[in-house]
């Protein structure tokens, strides 16, 4: 069976081309849909055969389902320019096996990267994402942030995507509070409503969980320093929200 790429990209050129490689590998033709990027990332994407359609952020959900209609497949492999399939999430689409399950929607296992440095304590493995769906059945969530691929049946593999999503901390902190700005303003408009302890409640709870029961603390530094930053982040984006409210 036929299955269309799709992936979503601003300024990506370091990474969009080896993604698009990869792709080709399990699929016939790879759709990118561009933000404007102002760099290469477009010229490297059609070079390397992909269809380029060029549309104003919409937000993560919106603008994957804004690419659908160009896929030709029913079978969708929808991942972001910084992800790249590993060998046995290869080996799985390759198989076939998908065509004779009852699944319309599988979901990958995440190896996230700091540079070359594998990420896989402290709640960021398994980090797992839907990535495979049958487009007749399931679609992305329209969340502006961290959308979800809604369907019919959802299986979840012991398959793997590599992701590299940042170089270094300044990276990681950039798009965290990127991140956290757009899921405060998301809770927001679907009429979330918190009070002052909540930020300190989630801050504290997504940091215990991560450094004591998700191995933190058997990764020295690292496995502090990723801790820290999960909790920070989850105090910060209902701070925002706080903001928010008091705003209107």
């Amino acid at each position: 069976m036929k299955i269309s790429g799709l992936v979503i990209t601003y300024n990506e050129e370091k990474h969009i081309g080896k993604c698009i490689d990869a792709l080709f590998k399990v699929c016939d033709e790879v759709i990118v849909v561009d933000s404007l990027s102002v760099d290469n990332t477009v010229k490297i994407a059609e070079e390397k055969g992909a269809i380029v359609i060029s549309q104003v952020f919409l937000g993560d959900g919106p603008q994957r389902i804004y690419g659908l209609p160009y896929c030709k497949n029913d079978w969708i492999l929808n991942l972001d320019a910084d992800e790249i399939l590993a060998t046995d999430a290869e080996e799985f689409i390759l198989s076939g096996k998908y065509e004779h399950q009852d699944f319309d929607v599988y979901a990958f296992r995440m190896y996230n990267f700091m540079g070359d440095k594998l990420i896989n304590f402290a709640g960021w493995y398994p980090d797992r994402s839907a990535r495979f769906f049958n487009n007749k059945t399931a679609s992305p969530s329209k969340a502006m942030v961290h959308q979800v691929v809604s369907g019919i049946n959802k299986t979840d593999l012991k398959v793997h995507i590599n992701h590299y999503p940042w170089e270094n901390f300044d990276q990681l902190i950039s798009k965290k509070n990127l991140y956290s700005t757009w899921h405060a303003q998301q809770l927001f408009n679907q009429g979330r409503r918190i009070n002052s302890f909540k930020p300190i409640i989630n801050g504290l709870v997504s940091f215990i969980r991560c450094y004591f029961f998700k191995n933190g603390f058997l990764n020295g530094l690292d496995g502090l320093t990723f801790s820290m930053i999960q909790g920070f982040f989850s105090y910060l984006k209902y701070a925002k929200l706080i903001k928010l409210q008091n705003k209107k």
